[in-house]
């Protein structure tokens, strides 16, 4: 059973297009047939459903899918450990980060493993809210990830590597747009938008966590699912929303940032990893990272806990 048919299988079966898949290959057409017709008569099961109008996979077909991938995936590591020799670490570890605010640590991080340590494959997973970061590490479906504090799974260990400042972002012909900070009191009456409250979004928690102190409860009018959806709804005036300092590049038509009055509250960003069994591949990428990206001293004001 060759690599190379395994391979066709794999991009074929992602693009569903004989075309698509044969430019990426970088091969005509006809061969990726053959390819594709040879593996079928290995295996001894039709692998897709052909017709003039499309592409899809078979049971079967989805049934080996799995298995492929994992058999691209020890040939790549077969390949690494030939190339690089027994004096490097060779592995494969998947990252689970979470959108915007992952965006100025996710760059340097690969950067420096394929800088130090070229043996190492980073496996990049979004996991949309950092909150399901400990749960993921648990059941293994990731090796690492980053999310904020608090932290509550036992099973798992954390480090800080930086704090993120809680901001009010408004329309920007809001009254309270007018002034240099913002009273969280002085959100009481307000729409909010907000991340989904049953999705482990820490920023969510804080935020009715910060509004419950001020004295009222926060009244969500709309649920958005990641930062720039929530950001783009305050932009056009549906509400307004506690963020962070972190996706302050976010910066759609009408929308302002405003500091809260008082001390500054933070939250806490950290690198989840598993309490047992830590592999070598993955530790070396903790190590790396926490070179890159060591704990910083507390900031002045309030850190959420």
């Amino acid at each position: 059973m060759h690599l190379k048919y395994l391979r066709a299988f794999a991009v074929l079966a992602e693009e569903l297009h004989f075309g698509r898949a044969a430019e990426r290959l970088a091969v005509a057409q006809p061969q990726l047939s053959v390819w594709i017709r040879r593996l079928e008569q290995e295996l001894g099961v039709e692998l897709f459903e052909r017709s003039s109008r499309a592409v899809r996979l078979t049971d079967a077909g989805q049934a080996v899918l799995g298995p492929v991938l994992q058999t691209l995936e020890s040939a790549s590591l077969i390949e690494r450990a030939a190339t690089l020799g027994t004096s490097a670490v060779v592995g494969q570890v998947v990252v689970g980060y979470a959108g915007a605010s992952s965006r100025d640590v996710v760059p340097p991080l690969a950067k420096a493993v394929r800088a130090a340590e070229p043996g190492i494959e980073l496996q990049l997973k979004s996991l949309v809210y950092g909150g399901l970061a400990p749960a993921e590490v648990v059941s293994g479906a990731i090796d690492i990830g980053f999310g904020r504090l608090p932290v509550r799974d036992k099973d798992v260990r954390t480090r800080v590597f930086a704090y993120e400042r809680l901001l009010v972002a408004l329309p920007e012909d809001h009254p309270l747009a007018a002034a240099d900070t913002v009273r969280l009191a002085d959100l009481a009456k307000e729409p909010f938008v907000a991340l989904p409250a049953a999705i482990g979004s820490n920023l969510r928690e804080a935020t009715t966590r910060l509004a419950l102190e001020a004295g009222f409860s926060p009244h969500v009018m709309q649920e958005a699912p990641d930062s720039y959806a929530v950001l783009s709804l305050v932009a056009a005036g549906v509400g307004v929303t506690l963020t962070l300092s972190s996706v302050r590049h976010i910066n759609p038509p009408g929308l302002v940032y405003r500091d809260l009055a008082g001390p500054p509250v933070h939250l806490a960003v950290a690198v989840v990893w598993g309490q047992h069994g830590v592999g070598r591949a993955t530790q070396a990428v903790l190590d790396i990272f926490e070179q890159i990206m060591p704990t910083p001293p507390a900031p002045a004001g309030r850190v959420l806990s």
